[in-house]
């Protein structure tokens, strides 16, 4: 009975590790960080998209009689901008301007660490709100709103991690290691990356068989296109082109469950 009290709590402090590191939740003192602890936490990545998603869809249910669809969207994406910090916008826009400005890898990894937003950030930035706009409001039309996020908020968590798995991580060439010992960058187990993918595509189960595979496929594709332009400009990944990913496959997603339909 002690051991299983014991591997509850290491499971609940790593999803609330996951939870204080990824979105701007509070979760009290008693989460304690270490970078083997963080790793641990990396596979309850989903399971943050999962309680994001549950959230925005109290936020809905409240505001959904009072306000038009494109209000309410508008108040949508912004209330996800706040519960995340912009975290995972960041490093679209970072990612953005590192890899149109850039001359070459060391050139690249270095705008990415550089807090001013340029030109390039600024056009994907724009494009992913607004398209996070255009395309939500287009599924309220559908009524399928709060099922989108559920399936969106998770997989498209679960695919971005899931570049730690064949990337190594990216560094200057002058450096030697590992940039502030990243966490990520200890490929997962099976058996870990397996419980990622699970809670990342649980609702899926939702939607027509067809609209599921649809995105699973083009959400695969895309994968190994990011991976090809990772390893083209910066030869690896970073926490910057992580959350890159996470949002072009949150589009994606979104874009597949208008063109396929969810009923």
């Amino acid at each position: 009975m002690t051991n299983v009290l014991s591997g509850v709590r290491q499971h609940a402090h790593a999803l609330l590790l996951a939870l204080s590191f990824f979105t701007r939740i509070p979760v009290g003192h008693r989460v304690t960080y270490s970078n083997d602890a963080m790793h641990h936490a990396g596979k309850y990545f989903a399971l943050v998209g999962w309680v994001l998603a549950g959230i925005l869809s109290v936020w809905i249910w409240l505001l959904s009689s009072l306000l038009p669809a494109s209000v309410l969207i508008f108040l949508v994406v912004l209330a996800s901008v706040l519960l995340t910090g912009a975290f995972h916008e960041d490093g679209l826009a970072d990612t953005a301007d590192a890899f149109g400005g850039g001359q070459d890898k060391d050139h690249k990894l270095i705008i990415m660490k550089d807090s001013r937003l340029g030109t390039y950030g600024v056009c994907a930035l724009v494009g992913a709100l607004f398209g996070k706009w255009v395309l939500l409001t287009s599924l309220v039309e559908q009524q399928s709103l709060v099922l989108s996020l559920f399936v969106a908020y998770p997989l498209s968590r679960a695919f971005a991690l899931s570049h730690v798995q064949d990337l190594p991580y990216a560094t200057e060439s002058s450096s030697g290691k590992i940039a502030k010992s990243m966490p990520f960058a200890t490929p997962y187990s099976v058996s870990a990356m397996a419980f990622l993918f699970i809670t990342g595509g649980l609702a899926l189960l939702l939607l027509p068989l067809g609209t599921a595979v649809l995105i699973l496929v083009t959400c695969i594709l895309l994968r190994h296109f990011l991976k090809y332009k990772m390893l083209k400009h910066v030869q690896g990944f970073t926490g910057d082109t992580l959350g890159a990913a996470q949002q072009i496959q949150e589009l994606t997603i979104y874009l597949m469950l208008l063109i396929g339909g969810v009923s």
